[in-house]
This record gives C-alpha cells, sequence and structure tokens, in this order.
C-alpha cells in the first residue's frame, strides 16, 4: 500500500479576505492568529511548501495591546546601515508614530525567513483607524479567539 501525499492544485487555491479589529487585543495573540491565516494553517489543504494562506486586512492598529511595562520597555530597533546610524524606538513612541509597523513586524517575525515568507507578508495590509480601502474584496470579518475567564 503507498500513501500519497495531498498537494492542492497551484491554480485552484481560494483566497479569502479577513478583516481583524486589533482593538484592546495582545499583540502576541494576535500576531500569531493573523499569521496562522496568512501561512493557510487554518486551511485543511495546507501545505508548507505552498502559498496557500489568505489576504488580512487588520484595523484600529493604533489600539493593540502589551502586557506589564512592555509599553516603555519594549523596543524597537532600525538600522540606516551608515556607521552610528542605529535607531531605537519605545513601544510606546512607535504606537504614536507609526502604530502599522508594530503589528508588520511582530507577524514577520512569525513567518518563514524564506521568499514563501515574504510573498506571504505581501498579503498583510495593516490600518491605524477603522477604514480600510478595500470593500470591494468583501472581506468577511474575523473574530479573534480570547482566553475564556480572561478580562476584557
Amino acid at each position: 500500500m503507498t500513501t500519497k501525499t495531498y498537494v492542492p492544485p497551484t491554480d485552484s487555491v481560494e483566497r479569502q479576505w479577513h478583516v481583524i479589529d486589533a482593538a484592546g487585543q495582545r499583540l502576541g495573540r494576535l500576531s500569531t492568529e493573523i499569521a496562522t491565516i496568512l501561512r493557510g494553517k487554518n486551511k485543511p489543504t495546507f501545505t508548507p511548501h505552498m502559498d496557500t494562506g489568505d489576504f488580512v486586512i487588520v484595523i484600529n492598529a493604533e489600539k493593540v495591546v502589551v502586557t506589564g511595562r512592555k509599553a516603555s520597555t519594549k523596543l524597537y530597533r532600525r538600522h540606516s546601515g551608515r556607521p552610528g546610524g542605529m535607531k531605537v524606538e519605545t513601544f510606546e513612541k512607535l504606537q504614536a508614530r507609526i502604530p502599522e509597523r508594530i503589528i508588520e513586524q511582530a507577524v514577520k517575525g512569525m513567518l518563514p525567513k524564506t521568499s514563501l515568507g515574504r510573498k506571504q507578508f505581501t498579503k498583510l495590509k495593516v490600518y491605524a483607524g477603522p477604514e480600510h480601502p478595500h470593500q470591494a474584496q468583501s472581506p468577511e470579518v474575523h473574530v479573534v479567539n480570547t482566553i475564556p475567564g480572561e478580562a476584557e
């Protein structure tokens, strides 16, 4: 008896659009949910070497929260490539300046560090406010699971 591994056809991958509201959500729990949808791990046709994931629209990125003292101690670094070009910014300052980048960096770190991961990352759209320009794709609202008994 030979077992065959199922590989979905490349032309028949159905891509849906999901809208996720980040208001009041924890950064890490939200990011894992987004990364799972982008990779397609929530589908029965998931294949690690193929892009079977869906598009994700994140709204209200400026309202994402972190626990404890991370708002003042969590650091975001970027480098210009020049000597002495390291810029360091706290979560609070980055959230006030570019709140989309916080979610983008968290999700990017959870995707594969390959050309496939870079392709999957392009399907993420993050917006600071409640408005997004993707109404034509008729996205479905995706509710992020919360832990039972956790105070909201």
